[in-house]
C-alpha cells in the first residue's frame, strides 16, 4: 500500500522519510513500514536525552531500552494516544487547569514531526503529560497546604512508577476515566457543574433582585426579580404570582435551607444577598470542591466522622449514610484560632475531662489578667511543673512574662468546664479535639465561628452514645453512669473511627441538591485564585 504525505512534508533522507511514514501513517493511514537501524539509534537518543530531565521517566525509558510507548505503530499504540489526547481535551470538565496539559499544541507536534528526534520528543512529553494530567485528575493540582497554611491535609499520591505501568498494562480510556475520585459527591458536583455551566451560557439567573429585604404580602418589582431567580434556580415551579405568597415563602425557605440561612420562608438581608450571588461565583465554589474532593481522594472508612467547618455540622456517616448529625462550633477567623484541615483517627472520649489550658490562652489571655489582680479566673488551678496547685498569694505574676511563666493551668471537672461534661480525642499534633460546651446559646447562630479551633458540639451526649452503641448494650446508660461518678474517665473506642475535618462550602445532600455556605475564613477564594494562576477557566465546556 502507497503512504500519502502532507503537502508540506519534504523529506530529506530516506531515513527521516521512513521514521515520518510510520509515525504519520499510524495517525491517519495506519500502513506498516520498517525502520532502519539509524532512524531507531535517533529516535532512542531523543527519549534518553529529553527523559533524563526527569528521574521517574528516565528510569521507565531505561527499563524500556528506550522504546516508545505512544509512537509504534501498533493499534494499542494508536488507543493511548487517543485516550490521553480526549483526556486532556477534557480535563476542563473536571476543573483542573487545561494549560498544563494543551492536546492542541500536542497533536501539531505529531503533524509537523519530521524527524525520528521527533517523534523522540514527542514520546516522552505524552509521557510527561500523561503523568501530570493522572496526578492533577487523581490528587489535586494544588498541593493544599502551600496553598492555605492551616490546611494540613495530606495528600495520598500514586508512585509515578505505578501510575505509567497501570496505564500501560490497563484499556487506556478505561485507566484514565478510573483516575478520578470514584465518589457520589464527585459525580454530583461533576453534574452540577455543568448545569450551572450550561445555565451560565444561557444568561444566568437574570435580574438582580434590588431590595434589602422582602415578606410575605410584599409585591412590586423586586419580588418579580426574586420569583424569577428562585424558579432559574429550581425552587419555585413556574408561577404567574405577582405578590411574596405562601408558595414563594416556601420557595424561600427551601434556598435558605440549601444555603445555611435560618429558614424562616422571609428574605431578609442575607437571604437577599445570598440568592443575588452570581452563578459564576457559585462555579468557583463547585470548583475548589472538586479540587478538594481530589485533596481527600481515599477511602474514609466505613464508619467515620464527618466535620465540614463552613457547615458547622458534625456527622457520624456509616456506609456511606449519616446516621447522627448535630450542629458545632468551630474556630473563630481570628490570629491563630481558624480549625485547621485534616484527618486523623478517634480512639476515645474523655468523660467529667479537665481542661488543661493551652499555652497561647494561657500567656495570651490569663497572665495579663493575673498581673492586674492575682485572684482572677479563679476557676482555673495554677499549677507548678509537678502538678501541685500554686497559692495565687505567694506568686508575684507581674514578674514574669509570656516567655518566662513558668505554670500551668487547669480547670477541674465541672459542668462549667470549658469543655463541658465529654470530650472526644482523635489525638493530633494540633491538639484539635470535639468537646461539649457550657456555652450553649451560640448553637442558634446561623455563623458560628467562635472557638479557638477545637469543634463544640450542640449534642455531645447523642454523639457518644452514637460511638457507643457499637461496643455497649446500653450505650446511654453506661455513659450516664460515668457521669455520675463526677470523676475524669477514659473511654477507649473499640472500635477507632477515622475524623475527617474538611471545608466545603460546595456540597451536595442525599438527594444530589447542590448546598452552599459563606467562605468563613477565606480559605476557598485563595484556592480558587490559585486554581486560576494554574490555568483553571470558568466555563470551559468540551464538545
Amino acid at each position: 500500500m502507497l503512504l500519502r504525505l502532507p503537502k508540506f512534508y519534504a523529506p530529506r533522507t530516506a531515513a527521516t522519510s521512513a521514521a515520518m511514514a510510520l509515525f504519520l501513517g499510524v495517525l491517519f493511514i495506519a500502513p506498516a513500514l520498517p525502520l532502519s537501524a539509524e532512524v531507531t539509534t535517533a529516535f532512542k537518543q531523543a527519549v534518553a536525552e529529553t527523559g533524563s530531565r526527569d528521574a521517574d521517566i528516565a528510569k521507565f525509558y531505561r527499563e524500556q531500552n528506550f522504546e516508545g510507548v505512544w509512537t509504534g505503530a501498533g493499534e494499542l499504540h494508536q488507543a493511548r494516544r487517543a485516550a490521553l489526547l480526549d483526556a486532556l481535551r477534557h480535563a476542563g470538565d473536571h476543573g483542573l487547569p487545561i494549560a498544563r496539559y494543551d492536546a492542541d499544541t500536542l497533536e501539531r507536534q505529531m503533524k509537523n514531526a519530521r524527524s525520528a528526534r521527533d517523534l523522540g520528543l514527542i514520546e516522552v512529553e505524552m509521557t510527561r503529560m500523561f503523568l501530570q494530567y493522572a496526578r492533577d485528575i487523581q490528587s489535586g493540582a494544588l498541593v493544599p497546604g502551600k496553598v492555605v497554611s492551616a490546611i494540613k491535609r495530606e495528600v495520598s499520591y500514586t508512585d509515578r512508577e505505578e501510575l505509567i505501568s497501570g496505564f500501560l498494562s490497563a484499556q487506556p480510556a478505561a485507566y484514565l476515566r478510573s483516575l478520578a475520585p470514584r465518589t457520589i459527591e464527585y459525580a454530583a458536583l461533576m453534574k452540577q457543574k455543568m448545569l450551572l455551566q450550561e445555565q451560565s451560557a444561557r444568561g444566568g439567573w437574570g435580574p438582580a433582585v434590588n431590595a434589602a429585604s422582602l415578606a410575605p404580602g410584599d409585591s412590586g418589582p423586586a419580588v418579580l426579580a426574586l420569583r424569577s431567580r428562585l424558579m432559574v434556580m429550581g425552587y419555585l415551579d413556574r408561577s404567574n404570582a405577582k405578590t411574596y405568597d405562601a408558595v414563594m415563602s416556601d420557595a424561600v425557605s427551601a434556598f435558605q435551607t440549601a444555603h445555611g440561612l435560618t429558614a424562616d420562608g422571609v428574605a431578609g438581608s442575607d437571604t437577599i444577598s445570598q440568592i443575588n450571588e452570581s452563578i459564576d461565583s457559585r462555579l468557583k465554589s463547585v470548583v475548589v470542591s472538586l479540587e478538594r474532593e481530589r485533596w481527600l481522594n481515599k477511602d474514609l472508612g466505613k464508619r467515620h466522622i464527618l466535620v465540614n467547618i463552613p457547615d458547622f455540622t458534625a456527622k457520624v456517616v456509616d456506609d456511606g449514610r449519616v446516621t447522627f448529625e448535630t450542629r458545632s462550633v468551630v474556630g473563630a477567623n481570628e490570629s491563630d484560632r481558624p480549625t485547621p484541615e485534616f484527618s486523623d483517627v478517634m480512639t476515645h472520649m474523655v468523660i467529667n475531662p479537665s481542661w488543661y489550658v493551652p499555652r497561647s490562652i494561657v500567656v495570651n489571655e490569663y497572665l495579663p489578667a493575673l498581673r492586674n489582680n492575682p485572684n482572677a479566673v479563679r476557676h482555673i488551678e495554677i499549677t507548678d511543673r509537678n502538678g501541685r496547685v500554686v497559692n495565687r498569694g505567694s506568686a508575684n505574676f507581674a514578674n514574669y512574662t509570656a516567655r518566662t511563666f513558668p505554670y500551668s493551668m487547669r480547670q477541674p471537672p465541672s459542668s462549667s468546664n470549658a469543655l463541658g461534661l465529654v470530650k472526644f480525642m482523635f489525638p493530633n499534633q494540633y491538639n484539635i479535639y470535639l468537646h461539649d460546651t457550657p456555652s450553649k446559646s451560640l448553637f442558634s447562630r446561623e455563623v458560628r465561628a467562635f472557638s479557638h479551633g477545637c469543634i463544640r458540639l450542640q449534642d455531645p451526649f447523642d454523639f457518644a452514645e452514637a460511638l457507643l452503641a457499637r461496643q455497649e448494650a446500653d450505650p446511654m446508660g453506661f455513659f450516664k453512669a460515668q457521669l455520675g461518678t463526677g470523676r475524669e474517665s477514659r473511654v477507649n473506642l473499640v472500635e477507632p473511627v477515622p475524623v475527617h475535618l474538611i471545608y466545603r462550602t460546595a456540597f451536595t445532600d442525599s438527594r444530589g441538591n447542590l448546598n452552599f455556605r459563606r467562605d468563613v475564613y477565606g480559605r476557598d477564594a485563595l484556592i480558587w485564585e490559585a486554581l486560576q494562576k494554574a490555568g483553571v477557566e470558568l466555563n470551559r465546556v468540551q464538545g
